[in-house]
């Protein structure tokens, strides 16, 4: 039985040292919407933590805001750019600002892709999973566009 996981554990530990290589060591990213937050995001390797201001609409046309921070795992690297475009999953805490979560304290889980348009230009479409005490639990689009310095 050993014998049988000896093999697939090799090729996976290769698998995540390589694509951590592949992680920009330092990297900053300007948020100008949603996803995260529109905010700032500090990453290094496959983890970043970001912190902001995060508005949705769980009804057509109507805003809700929060203040957010979190963080995010990268994984499954991407094309052969600078900074790969990959794919991510994080988990954030929001506080509630506007209408029926005003104050409240509401947590979130969101997965998504992020690709790199063009240099430090990149694009992130994902789906969030937001709940809070008293409150359903709400699924929505994340799109984002972001701008990421590499230091």
């Amino acid at each position: 039985m050993q014998k049988n996981l000896l093999l697939p554990s090799i090729l996976f530990l290769t698998s995540m040292a390589f694509a951590q290589g592949k992680f920009p060591k330092h990297q900053i990213s300007i948020n100008g919407f949603r996803n995260p937050s529109i905010g700032l995001e500090y990453q290094q390797n496959h983890l970043s933590v970001h912190g902001g201001y995060y508005v949705t609409n769980f009804t057509s046309g109507v805003t809700t805001e929060f203040l957010k921070t979190g963080v995010t795992y990268w994984f499954l690297p991407v094309g052969h750019n600078e900074i790969p475009s990959s794919f991510y999953a994080g988990a954030s805490y929001l506080r509630g600002l506007t209408r029926d979560y005003n104050d409240k304290d509401a947590f979130a889980v969101e997965t998504g892709f992020r690709w790199y348009v063009w240099k430090g230009l990149n694009l992130r479409l994902g789906v969030i999973a937001l709940t809070a005490q008293g409150e359903d639990l709400k699924i929505n689009p994340t799109p984002s566009i972001s701008y990421s310095f590499q230091f």
